[in-house]
């Protein structure tokens, strides 16, 4: 599976499809901008539906790959995390139900014995690609759980053995999806970032089909330009021991800013000019509801206008530390200043 094929022309798209478009090489259209057939340029009322859940904000959905199993002893040891060793219930895709240790080592041998077989996998090739699909504390775990397994039917069924499980010791509903690499018609899965971005627009369309008002959009939609730091990183910080690449970020930026020089980085240019059309969009959108005179229109060009106006500021990790530690110099300097007019008080 790969992000390319047949495209449609993006451009015949209206100007609001821009702030929702996944920034790949070669985007597919979203199902919520399937052009007017009569009117290209016009706003269709799924694309209204999905502006109205941004600015909404709507819950975002997470499919994330997780990683992959390179052997049967990984494999194993992945399933009997997942499966909590036999204590959770998983699904296949033909429906049946894994319980217990039996069933897990049933499913793991039947795997690997398949995988023995595939003459054209490379020594280092995966047995299986591991997914979890997430939604924000609070959503209907039944929802989630019926989300996913229709997600997966409608993306690997045809193709791919897979089996998932769904965990509820967390506050974030989730459910972990692994799907077995090799395919019936023999290619193996390879997801791409666009195949990625497809699965989540997918999840978050099961859920709406479910009562559940998710969006999958990317993060320049919602302003911001940063990723989402790794489990890792957070998991450092929360136990107070700073990263590595936290220290090499900041090593960075006095380096830099003892020499004298901004550093700044063409991508941090482009972002701002990105989130600038992005939000001018948003903005001319807002201003051409207001023109319609319904007062429905008016209500949702002013959640727009809040919105973009609530939007934090376009900033990567590198500058916000440069702007973190020219404010720390700056109260320096001042303290240095009321201590050096305390001094010369007293010597009066």
């Amino acid at each position: 599976m790969s992000g390319k094929g047949a495209q449609e022309p993006l451009d015949d798209l209206p100007p609001i499809s821009y702030v929702w478009r996944t920034p790949v090489r070669r985007p597919r259209v979203s199902e919520t901008d399937i052009p007017d057939p009569v009117a290209p340029q016009r706003v269709t009322p799924a694309m209204r539906a999905r502006l109205e859940r941004i600015v909404g904000r709507a819950a975002e959905v997470m499919v994330k790959i997780t990683g992959r199993t390179k052997d049967a002893g990984h494999l194993k040891s992945h399933l009997e995390y997942i499966m909590r060793n036999g204590e959770l219930t998983a699904e296949t895709e033909q429906g049946s139900l894994m319980q217990g240790r039996e069933g897990l080592k049933d499913l793991q041998s039947r795997w690997t014995e398949d995988t023995a077989l595939d003459d054209k996998r490379r020594r280092d090739g995966s047995v299986s690609v591991n997914i979890i699909l997430s939604m924000p504390p609070g959503t209907d775990p039944i929802a989630v759980k019926d989300a996913v397994r229709a997600f997966a039917i409608e993306t690997f069924e045809a193709n791919h053995d897979y089996v998932f499980v769904q965990h509820l010791d967390d506050k974030h509903p989730h459910v972990h999806l692994t799907v077995r690499s090799h395919g019936y018609n023999g290619k193996r899965l390879n997801p791409r970032k666009a195949d990625l971005a497809t699965w989540r627009e997918r999840f978050a369309q099961e859920l709406r089909l479910r009562g559940v008002a998710a969006e999958a959009t990317p993060r320049r939609t919602r302003g911001k330009v940063r990723k989402h730091d790794k489990g890792t990183v957070v998991a450092l910080r929360r136990r107070g021991v700073v990263p590595d690449t936290d220290k090499g970020a900041r090593e960075d930026v006095v380096r830099v800013a003892k020499g004298g020089a901004s550093g700044s980085r063409p991508w941090e240019a482009k972002a701002r000019e990105r989130q600038a059309k992005i939000r001018a969009q948003y903005l001319a959108h807002a201003k051409e509801l207001e023109q319609t005179g319904k007062g429905s229109d008016r209500a949702l060009a002013m959640k727009v206008r809040e919105f973009v106006a609530k939007m934090p500021a376009p900033e990567t990790l590198r500058e916000q530390l440069m702007r973190e530690l020219g404010a720390a110099a700056q109260r320096s300097r001042s303290s240095h200043v009321r201590g050096a007019t305390i001094s010369e008080e007293k010597h009066r």
